[in-house]
């Protein structure tokens, strides 16, 4: 007998979701609400994300619940991802925690997790010639030093003004002022991270627009951080 499909009663939604890329958005995870997928046992909260359904251009955090599986997609337009729990995995391999993953466009899979995960994930946001396939174990590399004393990073990915890496910030730690040309993105891995506008604790997704400024340190809790620059800036190929 043919095994039928674990799905959903499912309405697609189709609403945007910080599509206003001039603003400073801050998303606390403990905060938000987990939506269904088309699968069952796959759900995801929306971070940002425009109004084209399952084909939509998209930030979220995904959580497979045990022996849970997505239907096999096409990447369009590229999927990027980190591993924030749990052991994620596909027909080419399995993904623990602290794995980066970079899969380009017009690759293909079917991502299931045996006993439970949890991903940060970026759909169909690479420029149109960054083709690098990456898979990093970010738990087994190596720290770099910072611009600072306090500052280690880890370099994950770099394509023409984007830069992906991990900044580890050790407790009471401040950065210079200084502005952000082509945005950052943040997502707070570990600890408590802080600048002049909030206080940003694990699980926290601040995008910053073209051009804004901060001040970021940390305080006696230390922070891990993933960290993307260059991404936003306007006209975005």
């Amino acid at each position: 007998m043919k095994e039928k499909k674990l799905i959903n009663t499912f309405e697609e939604d189709v609403s945007e979701v910080n599509q206003d890329y001039s603003k400073r958005v801050v998303v606390h995870e403990t905060k938000s609400t987990w939506h269904t997928s088309p699968c069952k046992g796959v759900e995801r909260i929306y971070l940002e994300r425009n109004n084209l359904g399952e084909k939509a251009t998209a930030t979220s955090i995904v959580r497979f619940a045990a022996n849970s599986y997505f239907e096999e997609h096409t990447h369009d337009s590229g999927e990027e991802f980190l591993v924030l729990d749990g052991i994620f995995a596909d027909e080419y391999g399995s993904y623990p925690k602290g794995t980066y993953i970079r899969n380009p466009d017009g690759t293909n899979h079917n991502p299931y997790s045996k006993d439970g995960c949890t991903i940060f994930v970026k759909l169909r946001q690479f420029r149109s010639n960054d083709t690098k396939h990456v898979v990093k174990d970010t738990v087994n590399l190596t720290w770099q030093p910072g611009l600072i004393p306090g500052l280690s990073v880890m370099p994950l990915h770099e394509f023409d003004d984007e830069h992906t890496a991990l900044v580890k910030w050790e407790p009471n730690t401040q950065f210079e002022p200084h502005k952000h040309w082509g945005g950052e993105e943040i997502l707070v891995l570990e600890g408590v991270f802080y600048d002049e506008y909030g206080v940003y604790p694990k699980g926290s997704w601040i995008r910053s627009p073209h051009l804004s400024q901060h001040s970021p340190f940390t305080k006696e809790e230390g922070a891990v951080i993933f960290v993307k620059t260059g991404n936003l800036k306007p006209n975005f190929d």
